[in-house]
């Protein structure tokens, strides 16, 4: 694929002074009032008008996602705090009702009906959603609520363990898991485990205050529960409760013997009578944990290489974001946990954020938060902010396809061939044994939101019941109970974006569809993924995956299929 990179097309205000910043709502205001007031009386005025709701979104976009992302790189620092706080109480919940004042005004012009139905349907069909769902007063329960989730990124930042004298992020120490003493990766397990155990309560409490605002906000929009809210909100159009049932059934019955091969395989290779939790990504002495690069520069270099193996777009994309300081890479104390790439909406040129500790998760984590930025890079040329902003079933496509292309090209990485060998299955033990995962949580969710009011041990009852039907069984948990029953306070996703993760397994079956597509023809699979990622959200999620390529559906037969296809793979790497 030899597509060359062009530079991002500097974007020109028209509506906002060339020199506006955010800094409060009296500075905003006279711009949605214009925009709320403005007569519209032909298809071209209609036009000139979503033009500038487009930009004005945009800037307070890229404005709102600079505070999170200052925030993010350093909790400690007060100041950043205060700004995303500010942003959070005083700017955004006032803008709602213009928000929906503004999609009210759309619905109702006669000269909507005028508008390119090919390029306008799934935006308009949002727009109905949204405005059928808001309510007055839901904007301050949802500030709230997006203020208290922010103190999960705060309170996990703040865990750190130290082994042998030196401290390390929670993120660090999984690198010591890795280690072929397992003596060190026991101690090391112990600690981590200890540790989050310390906030248990704490995150216990939190989410307890979540529900109840969670709860609150469903039923004010006329709903019985927040599942069936959140269904709403999140605009699964394309799927519904019933589907997710299936795709766990389908996980549970096709993926889970692929893990537990995985897990045998381990077993096999450390020579262990019993797997017990620290030995999960370990290798047997004599191996050395996987050392893929020393630190951020070099990994963002490599993840360049690797990306112009692919094509000269891609690296391109990259290149653009170490120019301009937009990564991130490297893990510290005091920086949030995880990774993600935050679209920009007005300069386009997005950041990486992540924890890099020089493993080989960070080599995955890098391929797949590059590949969001590709689809930010893909999307800009889009006219309007609103078609960029495509669900995540379409956005996690484009990074989990990214990591199975990308596997082809690690020899960046791994200049050894049994290394390199080592990286690609430790990325299929991945790939598979997040699906079990993925329906865990997602089953989990399901649950917690379809019961409002639970009790705490009615929520580690619940919890214990989704994941032991979701594991192998292969591994002794003994002496982790308690630690095991709040295993799900791991996931940032619960406390910060509720019912958003089963997007993840639908977009991995789709990259291991698109996998299979590249295998066959490498050409045609990279212009198909490059055709729909450049669309955004101008066309259903069906429509998206059929440009790529491939199918959306994740039913039983479907998922067999896929996990026929990956079972003879595994055995050219040696697992049986």
């Amino acid at each position: 694929m030899n597509q060359a990179f062009v530079p991002l097309k500097e974007k020109h205000r028209h509506f906002l002074p060339k020199d506006f910043k955010l800094t409060d709502w009296e500075a905003l205001l006279p711009y949605f009032e214009e925009l709320k007031t403005r007569d519209i009386n032909s298809k071209e005025k209609l036009e000139q008008w979503l033009s500038d709701v487009s930009e004005l979104e945009a800037v307070v976009s890229e404005d709102a996602c600079w505070r999170q992302i200052k925030m993010t790189c350093d909790t400690t620092n007060k100041e950043f705090e205060e700004a995303f706080t500010y942003f959070c109480m005083e700017i955004e919940p006032k803008m709602k009702p213009y928000n929906f004042e503004l999609n009210k005004k759309l619905l109702a012009s006669p000269f909507t009906k005028e508008l390119d139905s090919s390029l306008f349907f799934p935006y308009l069909r949002s727009v109905d959603n949204a405005a059928k769902l808001y309510r007055d007063e839901n904007v301050p329960l949802q500030a709230d609520a997006n203020l208290l989730a922010q103190q999960y990124g705060i309170i996990s930042g703040a865990m750190s363990v130290e082994v042998d004298g030196k401290e390390y992020t929670l993120q660090q120490a999984a690198k010591l898991l890795q280690s072929p003493d397992r003596s060190l990766r026991e101690a090391v397990y112990n600690k981590v485990a200890t540790r989050r155990m310390e906030d248990k309560d704490k995150l216990n409490e939190l989410f307890d205050k979540l529900l109840a605002i969670r709860q609150k906000i469903a039923v004010n929009a006329g709903f019985e529960n927040y599942r069936d809210y959140k269904f709403r909100e999140l605009g699964r159009f394309d799927y519904t409760v019933a589907d997710c049932f299936e795709f766990h059934q389908a996980v549970r019955e096709h993926i889970l013997p692929l893990q537990a091969m995985l897990i045998k395989h381990r077993q096999q290779r450390l020579g262990l009578d019993v797997m017990r939790p620290w030995d999960g990504d370990a290798e047997p002495a004599g191996t050395t944990p996987l050392h893929p690069f020393k630190d951020g520069a070099e990994l963002s270099q490599k993840a360049v290489e690797v990306f112009n193996s692919l094509s000269p777009y891609f690296s391109g994309c990259l290149e653009t974001m170490q120019q301009m300081h937009r990564l991130d890479l490297d893990s510290r104390k005091g920086k949030a946990p995880g990774g993600y790439n935050c679209p920009l909406a007005e300069t386009g040129v997005p950041f990486i954020f992540m924890n890099a500790a020089g493993t080989m998760g960070d080599v995955i984590t890098m391929m797949h938060e590059g590949g969001h930025a590709v689809h930010s890079f893909l999307s800009d040329p889009l006219p309007l902010s609103a078609f960029k902003e495509y669900p995540m079933e379409i956005a996690e496509l484009a990074s989990m396809s990214m990591e199975l292309f990308s596997m082809e090209h690690w020899d960046v990485f791994f200049k050894d061939e049994k290394e390199l060998k080592r990286a690609k299955l430790e990325e299929m033990e991945r790939v598979i044994s997040v699906l079990p995962w993925i329906a865990t949580i997602d089953k989990y969710q399901h649950w917690i939101y379809s019961h409002p009011g639970h009790t705490v041990k009615e929520r580690e009852e619940n919890w214990m019941a989704i994941l032991t039907e979701f594991s192998t069984g292969i591994t002794d948990w003994s002496g982790f109970e308690e630690y095991r029953t709040n295993f799900w306070q791991k996931q940032l996703h619960l406390f910060e974006v509720p019912f958003y993760y089963i997007e993840y397994g639908i977009a991995q079956l789709g990259a291991m569809a698109m996998w299979r597509q590249y295998r066959q023809n490498k050409e045609q699979a990279l212009g198909n993924y490059m055709k729909a990622l450049s669309l955004g959200y101008t066309k259903t999620l069906k429509e998206l995956y059929s440009t790529a390529g491939i199918k959306f559906d994740f039913s039983p037969a479907y998922i067999k299929e896929l996990a026929d296809f990956v079972t003879p793979v595994l055995k050219e790497m040696g697992v049986e």
